[in-house]
């Protein structure tokens, strides 16, 4: 299914927004650079684009041979403002388009067309239905970098793939392939590379063309049952919201990020 108009550019042309069906509402990340890393731009745009969508299905990918490599850390050089720019990245822009696409009225559908990776995979996790392109790796590095990840992105992957998956993807770090991605339920479908976006438009119309009260009802109902669920003590969250933020002060961390983009081997001190 071709696209039914050309794409409009926003964030700077690092989002590309068009509608390959009647109701549907594609966004793709186009930040080649960069292997489609998240910035605040990328960021704040999704969550405003989102918010605001007139869809009944969304379709959210990647332009290029990525669908994304997760945060933007290529920005956390200058050593004095490290810590700062790590949390204000990680926690409020992410969380805010995360919330924005948990929170649409209707179906959202990722269509994996490259690796997703950290912050990538989250954004993948958040939409309802992932279809994967056969050939692509989907992990999250957190253990590499010493990060510790966010207790609401830990419970996504708890909810989407279970607790000993996500015990796996988190602990040991290493990179799966789409087809083991399956098999641990991260993703719904795997299909060849040349046959992804065809797939995921025609998906997403079959989805759009269903009852809009049974879509919005429906994902209503779940998304409801899923918030009781999440409930946790004040006290806890903040426990929880005061571990999260430590791990930004830690030798380790900066250490992780910059053994990160030098390629090679942490040395990891333990504070």
């Amino acid at each position: 299914m071709s696209s039914s108009s050309s794409a409009a550019e926003l964030a700077s042309g690092k989002l590309l927004v068009d509608e390959p069906a009647p109701d549907v509402l594609r966004i793709r990340i186009s930040n080649p650079n960069k292997r489609n890393a998240l910035d605040h731009e990328i960021l704040d745009t999704l969550a405003e684009t989102v918010s605001s969508a007139d869809a009944r299905c969304l379709l959210i990918s990647g332009a290029g041979s990525m669908f994304s490599a997760g945060y933007d850390i290529g920005n956390f050089s200058d050593e004095q403002t490290f810590a700062e720019a790590a949390e204000k990245l990680v926690a409020h822009p992410f969380v805010d388009a995360m919330d924005a696409i948990e929170a649409f009225a209707y179906p959202v559908i990722a269509a994996v067309n490259g690796h997703a990776i950290g912050g990538g995979l989250e954004l993948a996790v958040t939409c309802d239905i992932r279809i994967a392109a056969r050939g692509v790796r989907l992990g999250m590095p957190p253990a590499k970098i010493g990060l510790i990840y966010g207790h609401t992105g830990l419970r996504r992957f708890v909810e989407v793939c279970g607790l000993a998956n996500t015990n796996e993807l988190f602990y040991v770090g290493r990179n799966v392939d789409a087809d083991r991605a399956y098999d641990m339920g991260l993703v719904n479908r795997v299909v060849e590379p040349d046959d992804l976006d065809e797939t995921a438009a025609d998906m997403a119309a079959e989805i759009a063309a269903n009852s809009p009260l049974s879509l919005e009802g429906n994902k209503r109902m779940l998304r409801t049952m899923r918030s009781f669920a999440r409930e946790l003590p004040d006290e806890v969250e903040r426990e929880l919201v005061e571990l999260r933020e430590s791990c930004f002060r830690t030798d380790d961390f900066r250490e992780g990020i910059k053994a990160f983009g030098e390629k090679r081997r942490p040395e990891w001190k333990g504070r």
